[in-house]
């Protein structure tokens, strides 16, 4: 693919501008804390909920938040004597991004096709995560056989989540058994609207 080159006039407000992106994006911590707010932009977040959605150290974190509200990507407000931190939707780069973040979490097609490789696949369901709602059981559910270390590999090292990504394997044999059983875990995640099934082959 061919890298395409963007040319900046030499002014101060490109200056500024080029090194506002420079700090955005320069830690693992930075990049998970985008992750969050950029798909949670009308929530509030103080400190401690972060440490523990992010699984990172307070001081980390407290580091990150004062970077991103220091370039306006963040604002805070003081509720209950915590300081709550929210993104500043008038951010000149917002909606951009957004843009970007979204575009990455939503390759679901890309994640099932690889994911389709490391096995008999029969069925695969994305949900939580994977089409941002809250999980109510689990982000995938495959249906058949895959190579349960490969995918914990690539779901750990490929795939930028702001937490774990939960799963759940059953075999065919399984599935049908607990479908014609109506069993509550089956029927809530194939008949949620909002869930994605990219693989289905039963």
């Amino acid at each position: 693919m061919p890298v395409e080159c963007i040319h900046f006039v030499f002014v101060p407000w490109a200056n500024n501008h080029r090194a506002m992106l420079k700090r955005l994006f320069t830690s693992n911590t930075r990049i998970k804390l985008l992750t969050l707010f950029l798909l949670k932009t009308d929530e509030e977040f103080f400190i401690r909920e972060l440490t523990r959605k992010l699984s990172e150290q307070i001081n980390s974190i407290r580091r990150e938040l004062d970077n991103l509200k220091r370039t306006g990507f963040l604002k805070t407000k003081t509720k209950n004597r915590k300081k709550y931190y929210y993104v500043n939707k008038d951010f000149i780069f917002f909606e951009e991004l957004k843009s970007i973040f979204v575009k990455t979490l939503s390759s679901n097609d890309n994640i099932s096709e690889e994911v389709n490789t490391m096995g008999d696949i029969k069925m695969l369901v994305f949900s939580g995560l994977f089409v941002g709602q809250p999980t109510k059981s689990v982000d995938m559910l495959i249906v058949g056989e895959v190579d349960k270390e490969r995918l914990t590999n690539y779901l750990n090292n490929e795939i930028k989540t702001t937490r774990p990504v939960k799963f759940s394997i059953i075999n065919e044999e399984d599935y049908k058994y607990r479908l014609s059983c109506n069993d509550k875990f089956i029927t809530e995640i194939i008949n949620d609207p909002t869930n994605q099934i990219p693989v289905k082959k039963l």
